[in-house]
């Protein structure tokens, strides 16, 4: 028999920051497991915004049912607040809600947010990036969607490479680690990866186009991370938003080197950002056994009472970790990675 006490908790989740194929899977795996358990479920809306503005719905079985198939997330999210200077009101507005813990999925603003306001505060933390870049795990769920959309668009634009004789700049996401561009460009065999981590030589990339060029080739890929930037330069700013925590929004990278091969190595060359469509596809298989894994496993330490924790993925399975794991600077792809050298190996530029 349920205890009554068991019937009355209530747990909060919220999403922040950017949003990642595989947050719904998150939010359907975490609530059909603990209503199961008579335990109600508050989405807070648009994650820290919620708080203070105190936005949240009841989420019911039948509300969150097959949300687990579909990009975004449900409860809406938000990258441009934080929690600085406004800690004693967060505290305020939470404990409002009657709830007797919290469950968050973001990735480093977010858990930077929550590293402010963590004091007396019980907390299951669920990293999320499809940049891949935090620390304390060995893979966030929505990159390999992200890595797919990557993957998939070079393919397809292959073809209009080589029809028109033209160098073919993808932009992907990554303002400051090039896991996706790393991880999409190797899948897809691109011709030259550039990544923030490893700035490049103009001088190198020029004899190298070149090179190709003077074998023949009718059309290359390549693959570009936005915050990417040549020997001595920095990255290229598009836009800023004001009063967000990363106010500098990088872009323009690819339609830029694009210009710059024309002028440099006399090929034509196009660009194509991808943009938020590295987001908006539903999550991939790999990312959907993830988040089922992941909220199966957060729903298991609310049973248990097994608070200020995250829930990760290290060699091959889904554990728990101290949260103050996943609370550290970003995870960057090291110069001497394996895949860099795979993609050496195989004689792509990087």
């Amino acid at each position: 028999m349920m205890s009554a006490e068991l019937k009355r908790r209530r747990i909060g989740l919220l999403t922040g920051g950017g949003d990642a194929p595989g947050l719904n899977g998150i939010i359907e795996s975490v609530v059909r497991a603990l209503s199961g358990q008579g335990i109600e479920v508050v989405g807070i809306q648009d994650g820290f915004e919620g708080i203070f503005e105190n936005r949240h719905l009841l989420l019911t079985r039948d509300r969150v049912l097959g949300s687990h198939a579909q990009a975004g997330t449900l409860l809406g999210t938000s990258n441009k607040s934080g929690t600085r200077g406004r800690e004693s009101e967060f505290h305020e507005k939470l404990s409002a809600l009657n709830l007797d813990g919290l469950i968050a999925a973001g990735g480093d603003g977010t858990f930077a947010g929550l590293q402010k306001v963590a004091q007396g505060l019980k907390l299951i933390g669920v990293p999320k990036t499809i940049d891949n870049d935090l620390e304390g795990t060995d893979v966030t769920f929505g990159y390999d969607t992200a890595c797919a959309v990557v993957s998939e668009s070079i393919d397809a634009l292959r073809a209009t490479a080589d029809a028109h004789r033209r160098v073919l700049v993808v932009e992907a996401m990554g303002r400051t680690a090039g896991w996706i561009a790393l991880g999409g460009g190797l899948a897809a065999y691109a011709d030259a990866i550039l990544i923030p981590e490893r700035p490049f030589s103009r001088d190198a990339l020029r004899e190298f186009l070149l090179q190709k060029k003077g074998e023949g080739r009718r059309g290359l890929m390549i693959v570009a991370s936005e915050g990417v930037a040549a020997e001595g330069e920095s990255a290229s700013v598009a836009f800023k938003v004001a009063g967000s925590p990363q106010a500098e929004r990088f872009g323009g990278f690819s339609e830029r080197l694009a210009r710059w091969i024309e002028e440099e190595v006399d090929w034509e060359s196009r660009h194509v950002v991808l943009g938020h469509l590295q987001r908006s596809r539903p999550p991939t298989t790999t990312d959907r056994f993830l988040t089922l894994a992941m909220g199966i496993e957060v729903a298991n330490m609310v049973l248990e009472d097994d608070w200020n924790k995250a829930v990760v993925y290290r060699q091959g399975r889904v554990q728990r970790a101290p949260i103050g794991d996943i609370m550290k600077p970003a995870r960057l792809v090291k110069p001497d990675h394996r895949w860099v050298k795979m993609a050496q190996m195989l004689g792509i530029f990087i």
